[in-house]
């Protein structure tokens, strides 16, 4: 099982009261200060005998590393409040790879996520940890990170929320191919034609020894403006994204796509 659910504990989280947010605020100055800023956790470990390395997606200033010293101790503010997709403003300054927490605030307004929309949750954690770059905003993705969770947390059809955050991030990082336009024939997609999609050009007519997932031109289309109302879209559009994943990750496995796909095949 992967660190993203080793802790339990970040599944059911005591909140403390929200506070009024404040307006979030830009690095500035030598000290590079941001105060404010809309954050969620992806993963926290451990960072000598009292203190966690928290990576934080947060709106304006996209994947970050804080060091929350002291946060492991038992009366530490931190404690209670670091807690995965629950929304947070957090502070912080420095301007090297690891900044420093100064402060996380518990915003409040977001259900919490149980059972299979939990593991999906971690699932959404694992892919922005592994396929977003440090220090690279990405303002529309997060809002859409949200949308997602608040999805999931109201039981809305997890394949298809996840498909959709899955070519939300493709396109958000400028990896995703165009979907609608065949690269042999430099056509639109037929939607009565099968084809493969090439990870870095997109769709082309099917090979006699392509051993890539075959999906209709209708899939493509459908995936393209987010229509799953035919079962045939969600079947081939789950092969697709995750052969699409699996490319720019290099071959390395998520761990929660794992355990989605031995339990629930989403």
């Amino acid at each position: 099982m992967s660190k993203l659910e080793a802790d339990p504990a970040s599944a059911a989280p005591v909140a403390p009261p929200p506070r009024r947010p404040r307006a979030p605020q830009r690095a500035n100055g030598p000290t590079g200060r941001v105060t404010g800023q809309p954050a969620f956790v992806l993963h926290s470990y451990p960072y000598k005998e009292t203190s966690l390395i928290v990576d934080m997606f947060t709106r304006d200033h996209g994947r970050v590393g804080l060091v929350a010293k002291g946060a492991k101790r038992p009366h530490s503010q931190l404690r209670g409040v670091l807690q995965t997709f629950q929304p947070l403003q957090a502070s912080w300054s420095g301007k090297a790879e690891l900044r420093t927490m100064i402060d996380a605030e518990w915003v409040g307004g977001m259900l919490p996520l149980e059972k299979t929309a939990l593991l999906c949750g971690f699932y959404l954690n694992e892919l922005l940890v592994k396929l977003l770059a440090r220090d690279d905003p990405h303002p529309a993705l997060f809002d859409h990170y949200v949308s997602t969770l608040n999805q999931l947390a109201h039981q809305e059809p997890a394949p298809i929320v996840l498909r959709k955050f899955e070519r939300a991030l493709l396109k958000e990082t400028g990896v995703a191919a165009d979907l609608t336009r065949c690269t042999s024939t430099r056509a639109p997609v037929d939607p009565n034609v099968d084809y493969v999609v090439d990870p870095e050009r997109g769709p082309r007519l099917v090979r006699a020894a392509d051993q890539w997932p075959v999906v209709s031109g209708k899939t493509l289309q459908d995936v393209e403006r987010e229509d799953y109302a035919d079962p045939a879209t969600v079947a081939q559009s789950k092969q697709l994204m995750r052969f699409l994943l699996a490319h720019q990750l290099g071959g390395a496995p998520l761990n929660t796509r794992q355990i989605l796909i031995d339990l629930m095949q989403l």
